[in-house]
């Protein structure tokens, strides 16, 4: 009897063979040519590995355990590539790091806003010559006002004295 479209469970679940069954030849998703060429394969790594002895340099770490089936497959993404650790010796102190477009434009624009400020403390912006212009008329307006609020203080002064008398 039918169950109509869907199941109620997930019979057919996915298997993945684990790296191990792989090297082993043991799993049944891959054929038994394969178990040769890893043997060639780590036949090579590991004369890579005694040369490299031989000559006396220290391995950068390139070629690292690789995950799943990396091993077999060579890829290249440049999105995994990682950066190579400089040592001491091999660093340029001289050289500098090259900065990124907003980096760069907000370095313009903070030098850019000195220059502004010190030229504006100078007074050789306009808006400095606008706002000194403006502070002297200023001055001028208050020092008229002073002047005026003396004369008729003394006008007041002289009005007392003269209607005491």
């Amino acid at each position: 009897m039918g169950r109509g479209k869907f199941k109620g469970k997930p019979t057919g679940q996915r298997h993945f063979s684990h790296p191990d069954d792989l090297r082993a030849g043991t799993s049944s998703a891959r054929p038994r040519s394969f178990k040769r060429e890893e043997a060639e394969y780590e036949r090579e790594k590991e004369e890579d590995e005694e040369v490299e002895e031989e000559s006396g340099e220290e391995s950068d770490g390139e070629e690292k355990k690789k995950k799943g089936n990396e091993s077999l497959i060579e890829v290249e993404n440049p999105n995994r590539a990682k950066p190579k650790t400089l040592k001491a010796r091999d660093l340029d102190v001289g050289k500098t790091t090259e900065l990124s477009r907003r980096e760069r434009e907000e370095l313009e624009k903070q030098r850019a806003h000195e220059r502004y400020m010190r030229l504006q403390e100078q007074g050789k912006t306009e808006q400095a010559r606008k706002d000194l212009d403006r502070l002297a008329l200023i001055r001028q307006q208050r020092e008229e006002a002073a002047k005026k609020r003396e004369e008729e203080k003394a006008a007041r002064e002289a009005k007392k004295t003269e209607a005491r008398k």
